[in-house]
């Protein structure tokens, strides 16, 4: 392993474009009209594994977009890590905001990347971290330092909920049968700051619909004597919040796992500094539930947001309309022990039964999943742990996330293993946002410290 610095150095500018083409390609799960691309995503990496090493690499086809599996296995008496990114990406929007295109990657530099980071959709969230993977094994298997089996599951589904992900673990768990499972889909406190993610939020994402007259009114001639859709919506939406932030959907908290003043006093010992948490968002103030702090409102505690909402008319000019129809996307980020279903049935029952006369209320649910936590006296969070010590020279902070990978918790229901995260990007890394970037250093450095883990792993394995 003492190699891998150098060989990273050597091989730099091949590791960043052979990831720039990767990026190139818009594999937008979410909007059909990018099907061929995403397609064409996952061949591109299905032939990464292969050159990477893996002796078996097979696209397997879904009812929707295919699964990469490949796998390279030494010795069947050797522990096996399984390894689990995702090729598709977010949708760029909104277009204007990107200060270059969004599938036309470019390397710049910003305050915290003096080196650089490639700007463009996918390079963090997840192109970057998955394919930090590729050239780890790549390194491993031509240096012959591959200590243990390792299994590739890479899907092109995440953004859009992992439809298919679901059937096909439960339909190949021998195939992916594995000792621990490996995902680079989160990130880290700061480059000088180390940490493991220890927990992720579960989800549930609904779109509600709220239907008045049976076509758009003219706002003159009805205005004030028919319910208005979207000002019905606003209201049963800003209802949903009471004056402290708490959700006010009856049961919502019956199963939130509330932490100790103890664990709460270890998360408050990352460092973090609301001033300049503040000034990265040019915000003045900070929004949340009463009685957390910003880190625990972000992670521990469940959430509720509106992440789009339409009706009417909205094009250039006035058109003085009530409109028939409104629109709301919304999602509710979870904690241990809520189950996603049981969520959703709780919003749907509640915001059918707060509808005003006048109006009909639909609620379709899209996706969600499970929180997650895993143990930091596990094997894997150990190996993980001196992994990052040999390549940082510090020990990492275990962290809660606030984000949801929902498949997670069914890897650990069908596959009996636990899942370590070890992400290598930053909260101002843009994800699902204009602008998102990955650092040069970080991607780097998450290439060289991944086969320590596989050394470690496979010492400390009984």
């Amino acid at each position: 392993m003492k190699n891998i610095k150098s060989y990273v150095q050597e091989n730099k500018q091949r590791f960043l474009d052979e990831l720039i083409e990767l990026l190139k390609i818009p594999s937008i799960s979410a909007d059909s009209a990018y099907k061929q691309d995403t397609i064409n995503t996952a061949d591109a990496v299905a032939k990464s594994l292969k050159e990477a090493g893996c002796d078996v690499v097979e696209i397997c086809e879904t009812e929707g977009y295919p699964i990469i599996y490949a796998h390279k296995i030494i010795d069947k008496d050797l522990p096996t890590v399984l390894v689990y990114g995702h090729y598709d990406v977010q949708p760029p929007d909104p277009l204007n905001l990107w200060t270059s295109p969004p599938f036309e990657p470019v390397i710049k530099t910003t305050d915290l990347h003096p080196e650089g980071a490639i700007f463009a959709r996918g390079a963090c969230d997840d192109k970057g971290q998955m394919y930090m993977h590729v050239k780890a094994m790549e390194f491993m298997t031509k240096n012959n330092t591959l200590p243990c089996n390792v299994k590739f599951m890479i899907e092109g589904e995440e953004e859009v909920g992992s439809v298919n992900l679901g059937k096909f673990v439960k339909q190949n768990q021998d195939k992916l049968s594995n000792d621990v499972i490996l995902i680079s889909d989160t990130g880290m406190i700061a480059q000088d700051t180390p940490s493991i993610t220890t927990g992720l939020r579960g989800l549930s994402y609904v779109e509600v619909e709220v239907t008045g007259p049976n076509r758009d009114l003219h706002s003159g001639l009805y205005g004030g004597a028919v319910a208005n859709p979207i000002n019905v919506l606003t209201k049963m939406i800003a209802s949903l919040h009471d004056d402290n932030n708490h959700i006010t959907i009856p049961g919502f908290y019956d199963n939130v796992e509330e932490l100790s003043l103890d664990e709460r006093a270890q998360m408050a010992k990352a460092p973090f500094s609301l001033d300049k948490y503040k000034a990265a968002l040019d915000i003045d103030a900070v929004y949340g539930e009463e009685g957390y702090t910003t880190n625990e409102r972000n992670s521990i505690r469940p959430t509720l947001d509106v992440n789009g909402i339409w009706g009417g008319y909205t094009g250039e000019g006035a058109k003085t309309v009530i409109a028939s129809q409104a629109f709301a996307k919304i999602s509710m980020r979870l904690v241990p022990n809520q189950d996603w279903e049981n969520i959703t049935d709780l919003f749907k029952n509640h915001f059918e039964s707060i509808a005003p006369k006048g109006v009909k209320v639909k609620v379709t649910p899209h996706h969600g999943g499970q929180g997650y936590v895993t143990p930091i006296d596990s094997v894997g969070y150990q190996a993980a742990s001196k992994a990052y010590q040999e390549t940082f020279g510090k020990t990492p902070i275990p962290q809660r996330s606030g984000g949801s990978i929902p498949i997670v918790s069914l890897f650990e229901q069908e596959l009996k293993s636990k899942t370590i995260l070890m992400g290598f990007g930053l909260d101002s890394d843009a994800i699902h946002s204009p602008n998102e970037h990955f650092g040069v250093w970080n991607y780097l450095k998450g290439i060289e410290t991944i086969p320590y883990f596989y050394k470690y792993f496979t010492e400390m394995h009984k």
